[in-house]
């Protein structure tokens, strides 16, 4: 009797075990992380940041592939035609959206076609000012621009860029009207601001760090909604226009129909990841902190986001197409 019962239990942590072991979904021995731009931009660092770190936790290889044009769209589209078993990921921003509310016959769909794993992180805009301008705060460039509609010109990456969307949505909460002057690149523009050749620029950290730093142009605000531990002494633009906010994030998709295990899989080694030592060193420079979220509190960021900047689209006319 005693040997029936030790061999009962015997298959009954065996088949325990094999349950768990099939509970673990299938990993890809190769995982190709595409990044939608060029090599050297800020979502190429922290992909290839992100890359040895999951290589680590899953025992495979996993390798960067830049395909960058078309604001994002040409290596989304890849990922949205790619197999469907999380062989290939997109590592993106906040532009996945805004590209999506402003180039309406886009290849793929966004929602339908994409399959949101997991937010590395998230943090602020700044809103900047050339240094040639007498404006000290957000208030004095919003009440400067009240008094001259269209006087006061902001550049951007281009149209239908998240500067660009962002900014019109400020020009909307505040009551003001300045004018676009779109750029090939955020570099173009910041070298611009710094010159006096336009008067605002709504920017991540980075982008403008060298030029903040020359002194050649000042930071009158985040565009978070409470004060930034980065930015100490910098107000939220919320303090002067309550309810607005914009942050810019990075995070990774998969194919539409990988298989929910395995994103889960992904969403908890990626949430681990993105708080670690080595990507606190890439994030911090913008003020962008982790953002541990399942991957249906990502999903529903996305659709509640992308419903934002396509209201703003159509209310504005606006299109990069």
């Amino acid at each position: 009797m005693k040997a029936l019962k030790e061999t009962l239990l015997f298959l009954a942590g065996a088949a325990l075990a094999g349950a768990a072991a099939a509970a673990q979904p299938d990993v890809p021995k190769q995982v190709k992380i595409v990044v939608p731009f060029t090599a050297g931009a800020s979502n190429d660092a922290i992909a290839r940041a992100i890359a040895p770190q999951l290589a680590a936790r899953f025992g495979n290889t996993v390798i960067v592939e830049n395909r960058g044009g078309a604001a994002g769209a040409i290596g989304s589209e890849y990922v949205a035609r790619s197999a469907k078993d999380g062989s290939v990921l997109l590592l993106t921003s906040s532009t996945f959206l805004t590209t999506a509310a402003t180039q309406p016959h886009l290849p793929y769909d966004p929602l339908k076609q994409f399959a949101p794993v997991a937010m590395i992180g998230q943090g602020p805009l700044v809103i900047a000012t050339s240094a040639q301008t007498p404006y000290g705060s957000l208030q004095q460039l919003l009440e400067a621009a009240r008094k001259r509609p269209g006087a006061l010109n902001y550049g951007s990456a281009g149209v239908g860029s998240l500067a660009h969307l962002a900014t019109v949505m400020l020009d909307d909460a505040a009551g003001t009207a300045m004018t676009h002057v779109p750029y090939k690149g955020a570099a173009n523009a910041a070298s611009d601001l710094a010159g006096g050749l336009i008067d605002v620029m709504l920017s991540n950290y980075s982008t403008l760090a060298p030029v903040v730093q020359g002194k050649k142009v000042k930071l009158l605000a985040t565009t978070a909604e409470a004060p930034q531990p980065a930015f100490p002494g910098l107000p939220p633009a919320a303090q002067t226009l309550p309810g607005y906010s914009v942050q810019i994030w990075v995070g990774v998709f998969a194919p539409a129909g990988t298989p929910q295990p395995y994103i889960d899989r992904l969403n908890a080694a990626l949430n681990e990841i993105s708080a670690s030592p080595e990507m606190s060193a890439l994030l911090d420079i913008d003020g962008t902190v982790p953002a541990r979220q399942s991957s249906a509190e990502f999903g529903e960021r996305v659709r509640d986001e992308l419903s934002l900047w396509q209201g703003i689209a159509r209310k504005h006319g606006i299109s990069s197409e």
